[in-house]
């Protein structure tokens, strides 16, 4: 289990990550690389539907909260994978 000072420092990053996922990227037009090369294609966003925190938003919250969401998802999701693998190659808790 994470020490109190990483559960902190995950925390404290989770709250700025939209300050500079939203806020800062907006100000400075900040894009992403994956997305100018889909638009030098010419794919559309449209054309994928399959995943459910699309631009690390969550359906029916704000930007700066489907951020925050987001990110808690993916440590939660990591969090667990390695959990899972310290039982598997360890074999206790």
């Amino acid at each position: 289990m994470p020490g109190r000072k990483a559960i902190l420092t995950l925390g404290v990053l989770l709250l700025t990550s939209p300050l500079f996922g939203v806020v800062m990227a907006e100000a400075i037009g900040y894009h992403e690389p994956l997305d100018l090369v889909a638009e030098e294609l010419g794919l559309s966003e449209s054309d994928v539907e399959w995943t459910p925190l699309r631009d690390y938003t969550f359906p029916g919250l704000p930007d700066w909260l489907g951020y925050i969401v987001s990110g808690a998802l993916g440590v939660l999701l990591i969090l667990l994978t390695g959990y899972t693998l310290r039982l598997v190659v360890v074999g206790r808790v």
